[in-house]
């Protein structure tokens, strides 16, 4: 009796604990499909920050697979089908990206989950460039337009191509002409920036904002409705160039999720846009909030990639 009184008690005990095992939620990953340095990196380390402080998710572990402007990322994320432990930080620049490997999977094979900021794109020069206002940029441009060269860390259709694209057209420059010059993220971008390799570089303002306040980097201008608190450039139509752009990031699922993985990765979202620590960081960083959940950024990824379709065909741009 002893014997089997202990065969049940060891029993009881193993299978207690691997209830425990079972109850305990695997730690959530957050994928960045760009280098270190880009936007995508700046915003997920900040949500899985105020996630941590909060307390609203714990333990995130942030790892980074670049390539091919995110759509090497977004690969990987539809091979996790079913994972709810993992999301992908993703922005305008992926549906641009996505049709950049033909017969790839696209962001209509992911779980949306949330939009979360937008924020306008930046024309930016360092402190020593001849390019001392917009004014001076469009006289360069329209000079020699094929080789001025622009910089950006966007395929095409993405944020850092559209917005120089259509300032050209704004300006009466033909966009085919043009000399955009790719980066994969604003890192890159970054130190090709410095180094002088391109004339300006176009990127989204909080990518650069510890650039611009040391001194390094100067904006010429920024493409929102209005300008930005703490920057010292004027709008694009201040400066005489009728154009409004702005960038947006949010957050992506495998697909296939089951209900109660997907019904908590929103939770995840929800409590990261009411978590006071977030808001302090979108302050912080001059982010605006454009917090769209579910089915609703569902909707709005699909409008955006029709817009950008839509867009690079009306700039006479190959697709």
């Amino acid at each position: 009796m002893v014997g089997v009184r202990r065969r049940t008690l060891l029993a009881a005990s193993v299978a207690a604990l691997a209830g425990c095992d079972r109850a305990a939620p695997p730690p959530l990953r957050l994928m960045v499909p760009n280098a270190p340095g880009s936007g995508y990196d700046v915003t997920a380390r900040a949500v899985g920050t105020a996630l941590e402080v909060s307390g609203v998710a714990r333990g995130i572990e942030i790892f980074h697979l670049p390539g091919a402007g995110g759509a090497v990322g977004l690969q990987r994320l539809v091979y996790e089908r079913g994972n709810g432990a993992m999301l992908m930080l993703m922005g305008l620049g992926l549906v641009g990206a996505q049709h950049t490997l033909p017969g790839a999977p696209t962001l209509a094979d992911v779980t949306p989950v949330a939009r979360l900021v937008e924020e306008p794109e930046a024309f930016v020069v360092t402190r020593d460039s001849p390019l001392r206002t917009l004014a001076d940029l469009v006289a360069a441009w329209r000079a020699a337009p094929s080789t001025l060269a622009v910089g950006g860390g966007s395929t095409t259709g993405g944020p850092d191509h559209l917005a120089p694209m259509l300032v050209a057209r704004a300006l009466g420059i033909p966009p085919r002409s043009v000399r955009y010059v790719r980066y994969d993220g604003g890192g890159t971008l970054l130190a090709a920036a410095l180094a002088g390799r391109v004339a300006v570089a176009v990127s989204s303002l909080g990518e650069y904002v510890q650039q611009i306040v040391s001194g390094q980097l100067r904006v010429l201008a920024v493409t929102g409705a209005a300008r930005t608190p703490g920057v010292d450039a004027p709008t694009l139509r201040e400066a005489g160039v009728d154009v409004v752009f702005l960038n947006w990031r949010g957050l992506v699922a495998p697909p296939g999720l089951g209900d109660a993985d997907e019904r908590a990765l929103l939770g995840i979202a929800d409590g990261l846009r009411a978590a006071p620590a977030w808001g302090d960081t979108v302050a912080r960083n001059r982010w605006t909030d454009a917090y769209l959940p579910g089915a609703d950024f569902g909707a709005f990824l699909r409008e955006a990639d029709s817009l950008r379709s839509r867009t690079l065909t009306d700039l006479g741009i190959a697709r």
